[in-house]
């Protein structure tokens, strides 16, 4: 395939017994950017915030969602040095074991099912030549989510332009994902994932319908998502946890109260860990020290005490407050995690 190379290597390629992997998040200050590039180990950086940071560096992505306190960036870490590149518009990088790839397409006319299929398509067609063809976790950002009425609504139409971009789909393999909006009225799709070389284990929430199988009142096209995703072990990946929010069987809850949803989806969290845990005895019990948040809250009024509560979950589990719009217009609050 054709990139561009940042490292010794030419592009993503198999290796037969690839070593034990272990993964890491984190968030850091923001100033600590240039040092997380300079880690060899370094798989990908983002940044939060409308203010314009530029960056040649493929791992790099920023995410214009305007966090709340001092400016953090995230960092993932690798098991072995990365290799980067390009290839059109698909940046990716990789340790060996696991793939970070990222998109970014202007919606053609506003039209964000196009946009989509689009980003879709040619995801797809990367993953056919990667070497890292299995998804497991996708996130996906795009201006005003809600935007739109009935089957108009712009969430609704990015889930027909998503299937139609990936031309089939496995309801057996579907990946942990998140959808959520941003606030600066520029009309272009983020699209980034993580990808391996094995198939993880989709899991899904007791407390909830699966999205997958949300009836017709949601759109044309139920959402593609698993809840969460157990990793295959070689790529050292912790439980994927979905973008969740305070949803129980497919119904919204607690309309009007933030902390009631706050607390709904934290006790939907919950029980995706322990619903993982059948499989994965060994991750922690709680939420906590060993998990990574990021909280989007769609009115900005709320995000400071957004915050306050969750500085004071058991276990402080690193988090990021974001100001972000839910893909339903009466939820809240969303938290999606990385687990253990």
């Amino acid at each position: 395939m054709s990139s561009t190379i940042h490292s010794a290597a030419a592009a993503p390629a198999l290796i037969s017994s690839p070593a034990p992997a272990s993964f890491r998040a984190r968030y850091a200050p923001a100033h600590e950017r240039d040092a997380a590039f300079a880690d060899p180990q370094t798989l990908a950086v983002f940044g939060f915030g409308t203010a314009h940071t530029t960056c040649a560096d493929p791992r790099w992505l920023q995410v214009p969602l305007d966090e709340h306190g001092p400016a953090q960036i995230e960092i993932w870490q690798g098991a072995a040095p990365v290799q980067t590149g390009v290839d059109g518009t698909v940046r990716w990088s990789h340790d060996g074991s696991v793939l970070f790839g990222a998109i970014e397409i202007e919606e053609p006319g506003s039209d964000i099912e196009a946009a989509a299929a689009d980003a879709y398509a040619t995801l797809s067609t990367f993953l056919t030549k990667c070497g890292f063809p299995h998804l497991l976790r996708m996130w996906n950002y795009l201006d005003a989510v809600t935007e739109g009425e009935g089957d108009a609504e712009r969430y609704r139409r990015f889930c027909v332009g998503r299937v139609r971009g990936l031309q089939s789909l496995d309801e057996a393999a579907l990946p942990a994902a998140t959808c959520i909006g941003r606030f600066d009225g520029v009309r272009r799709l983020q699209v980034y994932w993580l990808s391996a070389r094995e198939a993880g284990t989709p899991l899904e929430n007791p407390r909830q319908v699966s999205a997958f199988r949300y009836p017709r009142q949601y759109g044309p096209q139920s959402p593609s998502f698993s809840r969460a995703l157990l990793p295959p072990a070689a790529t050292g990946l912790p439980l994927l946890q979905s973008g969740t929010a305070a949803i129980v069987g497919h119904v919204s809850q607690h309309t009007g109260s933030w902390q009631e949803q706050l607390e709904e989806t934290l006790t939907n969290l919950q029980s995706l860990v322990d619903t993982a845990r059948v499989q994965r005895p060994d991750l922690p019990a709680q939420l906590g020290a060993g998990s990574v948040l990021k909280v989007y809250v769609r009115d900005a009024v709320n995000l400071a005490a957004v915050a306050a509560r969750m500085a004071q979950l058991p276990g402080s589990p690193p988090h990021v407050v974001l100001h972000a719009e839910v893909c339903r217009a009466e939820l809240l609050v969303e938290i999606e995690g990385m687990h253990g």
